[in-house]
């Protein structure tokens, strides 16, 4: 049994310093680059497609939302309408990130964390415009009619044949992001809100959620995005007026909750380990990467929802998929964010009294749930009111994030099934189906995982989909650019017609 534990140990630091090192540029701890490496790459990247739009995403938020309505109607060819689109790409987004990565980052960086989350929000809706955007431009059409594409797709026919390997790069690393912070973490926390809910053991909790999956997933992207397009809106207008609500009952906190972010964000004074300004790095590392993990803006996936939208206009799913990003971090992250900061309550930190549910002992979800606990501390079935909101609410989130990286991880292991000489529309369907039984069993297998480990694989796995996406973008950054300006058209056309499915790439 020692042994066992001392290999988990090894395996945890191991990985702890991969992730360290792609974010922070540490490794045991100490210094070994002068900067954090993907955090400048996602920033910087950002910066260059904001800048280069002129500021579009800041400029258009307004008609962003006022495009809502018309969103419900299509427009174009496609599978599912634009709002569709927009409720499934934001099924992906909004999930465990958002209760228990919020709380994991002030955590590991402290108030601060959240000020750099916000500034990757605002970056990350110039990337999501991109995304969007792109992911109509460049799409492929089956024989049978069918819509779809994302990044691997606008690399091909954006780039070219001679990037195939960025491709492939990508998909790969969809699929290892899949598993681990779309499946597993997902999994993870619903079992332990079944758990504290209900007091299902987690395998049972697992096993239900697998089999509610299931039903869903055999039906493919209609049938995804009609539960999302059902489940979505309510639920993230619902976990908003109970924030909302929360934050009013302590208003006169809030003042001091901002100067906390904000003296977090740039105050080295607190600097621990082996380097002046470690306190800023570690809150930037933290908002940086739980930012990613929440909106996934920069890491290609919404773009693969966005691209059934039945439009043929990619300026209007751009704007969709930066609303997405927008409502994802600057909306629900804040909350989540705010009312852990602000409400007080009875908590134990360190063997002391403290007020705050981040100054206790508490992590991930528990520290959202004990502050919004405080916040609404009435019982109901032996269960403050507050816990029982936000465990319901986090069940709903995760269960449909479940739903959409599930045809995430299909695309990109179609796509690369499609690479195959022989393969055929007939081998996709069958792949398909193989694959969503797999992904079920996965869920059942992550809900009792280890959730330190488990946490610290989704930073690597999410770097590693990232990379190839940002590359992408930044090419394409110039049709980009011109889509932005009504150019449907803009940029080169590299189609051929191939024997396997697609029938023309």
């Amino acid at each position: 049994m020692a042994a066992t534990d001392a290999a988990s140990v090894t395996l945890l630091d191991r990985v702890t310093n991969v992730s360290d090192f792609i974010w922070v540029g540490t490794w045991n701890g100490a210094e070994v680059l002068p900067f954090p490496p993907m955090t400048i790459i996602l920033l910087g990247i950002g910066a260059w497609i904001m800048i280069g739009l002129r500021f579009y995403p800041l400029r258009k938020l307004g008609s962003a939302f006022g495009g809502l309505f018309a969103s419900r109607k299509s427009s174009g060819a496609g599978e599912i309408s634009p709002f569709a689109a927009l409720s499934t790409a934001l099924s992906g987004q909004v999930g465990t990130g958002n209760l228990a990565g919020v709380a994991t980052a002030i955590s590991l960086g402290g108030p601060g964390a959240i000020f750099w989350m916000w500034i990757t929000a605002l970056f990350g809706m110039a990337l999501a415009f991109a995304e969007g955007s792109l992911a109509i431009r460049y799409r492929e059409t089956t024989s049978d009619g069918v819509k779809r594409g994302g990044p691997m797709t606008y690399i091909m026919m954006g780039l070219g044949p001679k990037w195939t390997w960025l491709a492939i790069f990508f998909c790969l690393g969809t699929l290892f992001s899949a598993m681990v912070t779309g499946n597993s973490i997902q999994a993870n926390a619903v079992a332990d809100g079944l758990n504290e809910l209900f007091g299902l053991e987690e395998w049972l909790g697992g096993l239900i959620v697998a089999i509610l999956v299931f039903i869903v997933i055999i039906g493919g992207i209609k049938s995804i995005g009609r539960v999302a397009e059902s489940v979505v809106p309510f639920m993230a207008l619902a976990y908003i007026v109970m924030a909302l609500i929360a934050l009013i009952l302590n208003i006169e906190d809030i003042p001091a909750t901002f100067g906390l972010i904000f003296e977090g964000a740039f105050n080295p004074q607190a600097a621990t380990g082996g380097f002046a300004g470690a306190a800023i790095m570690l809150a930037l590392r933290a908002g940086v990467a739980r930012g990613l993990f929440s909106n996934e803006a920069g890491q290609g996936s919404t773009a693969i929802a966005h691209a059934v939208a039945q439009t043929d206009d990619p300026e209007q799913q751009g704007r969709m998929a930066m609303l997405g990003t927008f409502i994802d971090t600057i909306v629900i992250c804040t909350m989540t964010a705010l009312v852990i900061l602000t409400v007080q309550g009875n908590f134990a930190g360190g063997g002391q009294a403290v007020e705050h549910a981040w100054n206790s002992d508490l992590e991930g979800f528990a520290m959202t749930s004990g502050a919004f606990a405080a916040a609404f501390p009435l019982d109901l079935f032996g269960v403050p009111i507050g816990t029982l909101v936000a465990s319901i609410v986090l069940i709903l989130f995760v269960f449909t994030t479940l739903l959409t990286w599930s045809y995430y991880g299909e695309r990109a292991i179609t796509f690369m099934y499609d690479r195959i000489p022989g393969s055929s529309r007939g081998g996709e369907k069958v792949l398909h189906i193989i694959w969503r039984v797999l992904w079920c069993v996965v869920i059942y297998a992550g809900s009792t995982l280890d959730l330190s480990l488990v946490w610290r694989m989704g930073d690597i796995s999410n770097a590693a989909m990232a990379l190839p996406n940002l590359l992408a973008l930044a090419l394409l950054s110039g049709v980009v650019f011109k889509l932005a300006r009504g150019d449907r058209l803009a940029g080169k056309d590299h189609v051929e017609a191939t024997p396997e499915e697609p029938e023309e790439y």
